[in-house]
């Protein structure tokens, strides 16, 4: 079966962990406030520290080491689709798995906690991937979704329109490539999540990436080619667009003093019977 366009974009995106690993540490550097996000995306969910874990999407394994280092006694499995990205990962080899997340090669009720951080927005099939997870998933146990709002970014939106207004033929009526996110995001994701679990958290965290100068934002941008490229008009080019950026950039940077963008990201958790519900449910608040 031949690939989507948008399945396409994701496969030479996740190639290698270049773009992967220059959004972490963009994220770690200039991220106000200083917060480690995979420490505070774990934080949400109350851990007994003895849980049977399925992270999803692992790529580089950003959470493995926080979870190991606090949890050692945690079981941990991983799955991704990129080889490349589990020859990065820091995890056992016997317990990585190449596969696609719409068929997980583990049996019915299996895992406390599974884990689908920055990845659902990515899935061709959203329905059949949370069912999938839902069937491995024990009948107490949680799911943890890290994403991203629809609304992040609105500064960089901005100037990549201006710029494509100026590239493209069509004017005003071209719009910047939307990041995938929007599949799967912190506005519409309880909602959908609703449709399989009983109950449903979310927790945002705005706050801004701050450049001192414009050469890491900008490298920030292109790490995002992979995914946004295959949106733009057919008559703009992706290298023309980005000398725009630059100029822009530079221009806000020298008004300004420096470069900011708004990022709002968050995680959504959800369980029929575990954790945070548990108690509601044992007292007969509902039924899963």
């Amino acid at each position: 079966m031949s690939l989507t366009v948008l399945e396409q974009a994701i496969q030479r995106y996740y190639a290698t962990d270049r773009n992967l690993r220059i959004k972490e540490e963009t994220q770690a550097r200039y991220l106000v406030p200083q917060v480690d996000l995979a420490s505070w995306t774990l934080d949400t969910l109350d851990w007994t520290g003895d849980e049977l874990v399925l992270d999803i999407g692992a790529g580089r394994g950003s959470h493995y080491e926080r979870l190991m280092r606090d949890k050692p006694h945690l079981r941990y499995y991983a799955l991704d689709l990129s080889p490349q990205m589990l020859l990065c990962h820091p995890g056992d080899a016997g317990r990585l798995a190449c596969a696609d997340a719409m068929r997980l090669p583990y049996a019915d009720d299996s895992f406390d906690v599974v884990m689908a951080n920055d990845m659902l927005y990515h899935l061709a099939d959203l329905d059949e991937g949370l069912r999938e997870i839902k069937r491995v998933m024990k009948p107490d146990g949680r799911l943890l979704a890290a994403t991203e709002s629809m609304f992040s970014l609105p500064e960089l939106q901005v100037l990549l329109r201006r710029a494509i207004v100026l590239l493209s033929r069509n004017g005003a009526n071209a719009d910047p490539p939307l990041a995938p996110v929007n599949a799967f995001a912190l506005e519409n994701g309880v909602r959908i999540l609703g449709r399989y679990f009983f109950a449903v958290v979310r927790h945002d965290l705005p706050a801004a990436l701050h450049f001192p100068d414009i050469e890491p934002a900008l490298d920030y941008v292109d790490s995002m080619r992979g995914l946004r490229e295959h949106g733009l008009p057919a008559d703009v080019n992706w290298d023309d667009m980005m000398l725009i950026m630059r100029q822009q950039m530079t221009q806000l940077s020298k008004l300004l003093g420096k470069l900011e963008l708004t990022v709002v990201s968050g995680a959504i958790v959800a369980s029929d019977r575990g954790g945070f519900i548990k108690d509601f449910v044992a007292r007969g608040g509902g039924q899963a």
